[in-house]
């Protein structure tokens, strides 16, 4: 846990929010998640609040829009069961530009569009602006079920190794000349992947017994007594009061 481990969606950098403690975000994203999911979908108003306040954040954690945006495709699979909504839902129905569409399946399609979508911006935000290891450090200080921030520690710490692993394993495959690609080839990739499952195996073995020599008791140790500050939380989570206005807004005017 000790170990620095970037992954793709950090984007360094000293900015306030990237100050911030990790649990503090944590929390704050979580809540402002509550707030999206539990407001009405027809306040469409209050929805595009949440945009603004999440614009507001990146543009303190100079977070480029664009760099935001490339990310936020990975809820594509997801846009196409909502796309299909209005064509199988009941009636009402609604003509829209030229086609007959069922009003709660366009309902329920902006419904699943618009609260996915803020979850995933919410998440990219955390993600962007706080490191793996403060994470597991911030879920640590939350006391999380000490299980499972060891499970994601031990996970995260040697993702990178049995990645590695499977690199030399291809590179020396490559270099006997074999680069199995096609389909009738596959019976190779497949024992590729079972000799890669035991290396690991093996490797997981030899890594806990070690750990155990040095005294391991099956929790991750506390690495960081830090104590955050009232202020700091009052900071941290002012953007979910906006967020919590917005929500009560929501559910009064629909």
């Amino acid at each position: 846990m000790g170990a620095g481990h970037s992954h793709p969606l950090y984007l360094s950098g000293t900015s306030p929010v990237h100050r911030l403690p990790a649990e503090v975000k944590i929390v704050a994203a979580f809540l402002g998640v509550v707030c999206v999911v539990i407001t009405p979908r027809e306040a469409f108003a209050v929805f595009g609040g949440y945009l603004l306040l999440l614009a507001a954040v990146w543009a303190v954690a100079r977070i480029p829009a664009g760099w935001i945006a490339v990310r936020s495709l990975i809820e594509a699979p997801f846009v196409v069961l909502a796309v299909l909504l209005p064509f199988t839902g009941p009636a009402p129905y609604v003509e829209l530009v030229g086609l007959t569409l069922s009003e709660p399946g366009l309902l329920g399609a902006w419904n699943i569009l618009v609260k996915g979508t803020l979850g995933v911006l919410t998440s990219l935000t955390l993600a962007a602006t706080t490191p793996l290891r403060d994470l597991l450090l911030g879920l640590q200080r939350l006391r999380a079920p000490s299980l499972v921030v060891t499970i994601a520690t031990l996970m995260l710490r040697y993702v990178d190794v049995i990645a590695g692993e499977a690199r030399r394993m291809r590179l020396a495959r490559i270099s006997r000349g074999h680069d199995p690609r096609f389909l009738w080839q596959v019976g190779a990739t497949a024992r590729g992947i079972g000799a890669l499952f035991i290396r690991s195996y093996e490797r997981g073995e030899r890594v806990h017994l070690a750990m155990l020599s040095r005294g391991w008791a099956g929790e991750m140790p506390r690495l960081d007594d830090a104590v955050t500050t009232r202020r700091t939380w009052l900071v941290g989570l002012s953007p979910v009061v906006v967020a919590a206005a917005l929500a009560v807004t929501g559910l009064v005017t629909a």
